[in-house]
């Protein structure tokens, strides 16, 4: 085949070109969809700085999986990584691209996971089955919590009534001053601390925010939240913590094992969770925050706003979001956030 021919294969969309051909070596459709949605975030990069893939050299894949870093863990910046430096040595060695830009960029990063890591790959179709068999006030309460807000199982542990801007009616607390000009959200500090004192309860679990969050409440979480709060038990503590237990230790405010329990016992009815299965397989309350990330940038295209709800950004990307917050996250929550019931 002449250099020309070579070239012509996959020029037009060397991405879709790429992802035919891992498909007929066998990849599942999992591989096949994570490819894709890595290999298009980074296309959508370069088209933003006027570039295309044939364009791209050493520094602007240094520069993509640099930004990266402070929105997913160094995992799956690894796991981005070696899923382009794949990408690109193919289509060098089919002729598409003269050379590999990333074949550098990997000798500068640790690549130190397992090829072709995924998690479980579950459709909102799939979840809102799931929801559906989970009838306990509680146990639907804090699964819908963690499936529409993205929070982690500490933070949802951590939870009191005041952090809700509900009818006080519906709380009979009344809520905290960050949340003035704020209805129907969740505010989610970022300073409780294991072991230490907040809200006048030492507390079990971490906050691991880096600053905090309102995150909106939709019709769905709401009436959620009611049914529980009609059956919740008399707390045992005066911090009045939303999430307690309604087994052995009646009114105590929930811990994470509680809720990693609560959620691995519903995993495994679905046959989502196995001992012994890892994080690829099983459904955890870190799934939950996994799946809301996925679901909801794909929906919205705006990285941003996925950021600021999930707490972990820079100061100058959460102020601005904090300041533009019903015009920008309730608004972009609101049109974006899935139905689960």
């Amino acid at each position: 085949m002449s250099s020309e021919a070579q070239r012509d294969r996959g020029q037009g969309d060397p991405v879709g070109y790429f992802l035919e051909d891992i498909t007929f070596q066998g990849k599942t459709q999992r591989t096949h969809d994570a490819y894709e949605r890595v290999l298009r975030e980074f296309e959508r990069y370069l088209e933003g700085r006027d570039l295309t893939l044939d364009d791209a050299n050493h520094r602007d894949c240094m520069a993509w999986i640099h930004q990266l870093r402070g929105d997913v863990g160094e995992s799956t910046v690894a796991t981005y990584a070696s899923y382009l430096h794949r990408f690109y040595a193919y289509m060098t060695e089919v002729g598409t691209f003269d050379a590999n830009p990333m074949a550098l960029v990997m000798e500068e990063i640790d690549e130190s996971i397992a090829t072709d890591p995924q998690r479980r790959d579950v459709a909102v179709p799939a979840m809102r089955a799931f929801l559906a068999d989970v009838r306990h006030p509680l146990d639907r309460a804090v699964v819908l919590t963690l499936l529409k807000t993205g929070m982690r199982a500490g933070e949802l542990c951590n939870l009191d009534l005041r952090d809700f801007s509900l009818p006080d009616s519906e709380t009979g607390v009344e809520h905290r001053p960050q949340l003035d000009g704020k209805p129907l959200s969740v505010y989610v500090p970022a300073e409780p601390a294991q072991g230490e004192t907040y809200n006048g309860e030492t507390r079990t679990a971490s906050n691991k925010r880096k600053r905090a969050t309102t995150i909106p409440i939709d019709d769905e979480l709401r009436q959620v939240f009611r049914e529980w709060l009609a059956v919740r038990p008399d707390p045992r503590s005066d911090a009045e913590p939303l999430f307690v237990s309604t087994a052995d230790e009646w009114g105590k405010r929930l811990t994470p094992h509680m809720v990693h329990h609560l959620v691995e016992s519903h995993a495994r009815e679905q046959g989502w969770y196995r001992d012994g299965g890892g994080a690829e397989e099983n459904v955890t309350p870190h799934y939950f925050r996994h799946f809301f990330t996925t679901h909801l940038r794909d929906r919205t295209g705006d990285r941003g706003v996925v950021k600021y709800l999930r707490g972990d950004v820079a100061t100058d990307i959460i102020d601005t979001y904090t300041h533009d917050w019903g015009d920008r996250v309730r608004e972009v929550y609101e049109a974006n956030i899935y139905r689960l019931i």
